[in-house]
């Protein structure tokens, strides 16, 4: 058989009903937790790139987020602006941002970095395939090109 006495180590713990009568109410010293105010230590672009650079070789298993982190970046202020070329990056950069933001800032010591992508527009070129387009292509770097098809009578399209 098991024995339910109580241990003698264990503290004594009062009841609600004897604190409620005494009308004391037992509080502990509160702890005060000592927070050092965050000193934003000076970067340069440079640094910047670097720190960047590290945290992107972490992320080379990760094909995608390392083609990503491997775009251009420029420091606006106190920002990091990632060119991106399509929004499936913006995405991968917003699940990617905490954990990028927060290297960045522990290994620079600064907290004041931000991150932002901005999508860039691609001026797609219209691709020449007939005659007719190469021509006219042509023309207008030359309009001379005009006056000769005319008085040769040509036709571009043969």
């Amino acid at each position: 058989m098991r024995s339910t006495s109580r241990s003698k180590s264990t503290p004594k713990i009062p009841a609600l009903k004897n604190i409620l009568q005494s009308g004391t109410i037992l509080v502990e010293p509160e702890q005060k937790e000592t927070i050092q105010p965050l000193t934003n230590q000076p970067y340069t672009f440079e640094r910047l790139q670097e720190v960047w650079m590290e945290f992107a070789d972490k992320r080379k298993k990760y094909r995608a987020e390392y083609q990503l982190l491997t775009q251009q970046i420029d420091l606006r202020e106190s920002t990091v602006l990632v060119h991106l070329h399509n929004p499936v990056q913006e995405t991968l950069l917003n699940d990617l941002k905490s954990d990028l933001m927060q290297y960045i800032r522990e290994s620079l010591n600064n907290y004041t970095i931000q991150i932002s992508g901005e999508l860039k527009s691609n001026d797609s070129k219209k691709v020449i395939y007939t005659n007719r387009e190469k021509f006219e292509h042509l023309a207008e770097k030359n309009p001379n090109l005009i006056l000769l098809k005319d008085r040769l009578g040509l036709d571009p399209d043969f």
